[in-house]
């Protein structure tokens, strides 16, 4: 005849051990977390939100900056005109800033304005020379990266991948479309004299498509 054992109840004193002893782990773990945890104030700079790159705020703050470089560096257009002549490559030296496709020049010139075509109008500016196409972009659309490479201080290592840097770009041309032609009625443009600042990729000489950051109309 078999003899079934009973299970030993544990003593109460094992009991209250093992339960302190689970109690202590379970401290150490919220205690590990609580060291992990780092409490973000909204707008501090550990604000991820902050850190991310926001075409808008870049545009406003970059700008200004962009905008005083060319002014300060314009050339006269009949003086570049003539250099570029001269030597094209020099003249890129010399005046611009050089990037992958040309370089990016910094212009300056008055002029009376002709036909709109797309998003240009063109200019007639007295001692160029013959054959010699300015066209200034007036929107809707401004293309192109010339204001974002004009001043040799942007550059793609500073942002965190392509997309950004093309953003950063598009973000300067906004500013000039807000800034510079907003106030502007480009439907009575046409035939009145306008002084320009601006710049041009040197790609064809004979051929100047400027993006503006300073247009007056007389």
């Amino acid at each position: 005849m078999s003899t079934v054992t009973e299970p030993k109840p544990q003593a109460p004193a094992m009991l209250t051990r093992r339960t302190m002893i689970i109690g202590a782990l379970a401290v150490v773990v919220v205690a590990a977390i609580a060291l992990d945890t780092k409490v973000v104030q909204i707008g501090s700079e550990h604000d991820v939100r902050k850190a991310a790159f926001s075409p808008e705020t870049y545009g406003v703050a970059e700008y200004p900056k962009a905008k005083a470089s060319i002014e300060e560096r314009a050339v006269p257009a009949a003086e570049l005109a003539t250099a570029i002549t001269a030597s094209k490559a020099e003249a890129g030296k010399k005046y611009g800033i050089a990037t992958s496709t040309g370089p990016v020049i910094p212009v300056t010139f008055k002029g009376v304005v002709g036909e709109k075509k797309a998003n240009t109008h063109t200019i007639t500016v007295e001692g160029l020379p013959e054959g010699l196409q300015v066209r200034v972009q007036t929107g809707p659309a401004i293309n192109g990266t010339d204001l974002r490479d004009a001043t040799g201080t942007i550059e793609f290592g500073q942002f965190k991948n392509q997309i950004e840097y093309q953003d950063a770009g598009s973000a300067l041309n906004n500013e000039v479309k807000k800034q510079v032609l907003a106030p502007i009625d480009m439907a009575t443009l046409t035939g009145k004299t306008v002084t320009v600042v601006g710049v041009f990729k040197l790609i064809n000489p004979k051929s100047w498509l400027v993006t503006p950051v300073r247009l007056e109309v007389q």
